[in-house]
């Protein structure tokens, strides 16, 4: 907790100066989550709709306010009318005034039906959260992944670049001594700027995940993250007897399914207010009138309604059935896409783990200790380039399998964790 801590003190203070300075900031996978979801502005954005959301079912339970109406005030003296009693001091005995409020009283349980669709709208901005998290942090691990698998091919490069550069110096100087043929050493020249050639574009391959992480993290572009994390196979076991509960989850959990389901109730709602709007308002007043009337002071009722002659809402209330339909429709799909998935996914992994499985443990040691090997007993001439460079070939293309093999298991995992909807 206290590295999770630091490193989200260094990332808020670092963006001062560093404009001026580069560095290398070292981060965990938990680390990197832990900053992520602090600090993501895309998370931050998507917290403020839900607020949004909030603030709008705060104000549907808001009566409508009464509406004030002054009227029939004339401003000017008026002759040859019976005079008034004043109302203000010696103000009025010639003055005519009308006044009304009205009160709007919905009908049809509008208001409540308003407030419980607002509520469902906060629901779905709650899904869409879940949503966005789930799509990011696919990315953030799965970017994780790749830098992870970069890292450890620039160690294979550099390592064999380190031991080419010394055998190409050994090499230089036989040729020069006459000891050797210049095929031989341009040979192992050719090998040493294939290696460089490849550690270039892997470093230029890192610069574009650096940008994507760095984006997700909110880290200042100067800065150069290392993943601290050994590049291992994941540690959770997964079997086909958890098949069956993942499709249960799924429709638990996706937030895409939950978004879609949360539509429906959206949908059967919104046809609920519809078929109230069919009902007219009433809107009940008091008014008083000084001086237009026979009574020198009227005070009256009132009483409003829209009479639903012409309109009752029928398109809309059609509108809305067909949403319903719509919604489940999407519904259904999100289901059967979320089973299609999980199980592509599933299988996929298993694939990979079998290879996975192949692979001894003590391998990739033998394959270093089989390499160390052919470097000394090249350089003794006790074997010759074409054995070197053909084992060294294979050692490459073994140790970029076992990578390979990590990487896509690692990858496999998050997927299927992303289809799922939740962590496995």
């Amino acid at each position: 907790m206290k590295k999770i801590i630091f490193t989200l003190f260094y990332i808020h203070c670092f963006s001062f100066f560093s404009a001026q300075i580069s560095d290398t900031v070292k981060v965990s996978r938990k680390e990197a989550e832990a900053v992520f979801l602090a600090k993501n502005l895309d998370i931050i954005a998507q917290k403020l709709e839900i607020s949004q959301a909030e603030a709008r079912a705060l104000q549907a339970k808001y009566w409508p306010n009464p509406k004030l109406s002054i009227s029939e005030v004339n401003l000017w003296r008026t002759y040859d009318i019976e005079e008034q009693p004043a109302l203000i001091g010696n103000w009025g005995k010639n003055t005519q005034i009308s006044a009304e409020i009205e009160q709007v009283i919905q009908t049809a349980g509008k208001r409540r039906k308003n407030i419980e669709l607002q509520k469902i709208e906060v629901e779905g901005e709650k899904y869409e959260l879940q949503e966005v998290l789930r799509e990011l942090k696919k990315t953030l691990r799965n970017t994780i992944t790749e830098i992870l698998y970069n890292q450890e091919q620039q160690k294979i490069y550099q390592g064999q670049i380190a031991s080419i550069e010394k055998l190409t110096k050994s090499y230089q100087n036989q040729l020069n001594l006459g000891n050797i043929s210049k095929a031989e050493y341009v040979r192992l020249k050719a090998q040493e700027i294939e290696f460089k050639k490849k550690l270039v574009s892997l470093k230029q391959e890192i610069e574009e995940q650096q940008a994507e992480l760095k984006a997700l993290l909110m880290i200042p572009a100067n800065d150069y993250l290392v993943i601290s994390d050994s590049f291992t196979l994941p540690e959770k076991q997964l079997s086909e007897v958890e098949l069956s509960q993942w499709l249960e989850k799924a429709k638990e959990n996706r937030p895409d399914i939950l978004i879609s389901k949360n539509k429906e109730k959206h949908a059967n709602k919104n046809l609920e207010i519809q078929n109230a709007l069919k009902t007219p308002d009433v809107a009940l007043s008091i008014g008083y009138d000084r001086g237009g009337n026979i009574m020198k002071d009227f005070i009256g009722l009132g009483v409003s309604v829209d009479l639903p002659i012409f309109d009752r809402n029928k398109g809309n209330i059609q509108e809305a059935k067909l949403e319903i339909e719509k919604s489940k429709n999407e519904t259904r799909k999100n289901m059967l896409k979320s089973e299609n998935e999980i199980v592509s996914v599933f299988r996929n992994y298993l694939r990979t783990q079998q290879v996975s499985e192949e692979i001894d443990d003590s391998y990739e040691a033998t394959l270093d200790g089989l390499l160390i090997s052919h470097e000394k007993n090249f350089r003794l001439r006790n074997i010759s380039m074409l054995e070197y460079m053909d084992f060294l070939d294979t050692y490459i293309g073994n140790k970029m399998i076992i990578l390979d093999t990590k990487k896509e298991l690692n990858q496999y995992y998050e997927n299927l964790q992303y289809v799922v909807g939740q962590d496995l």
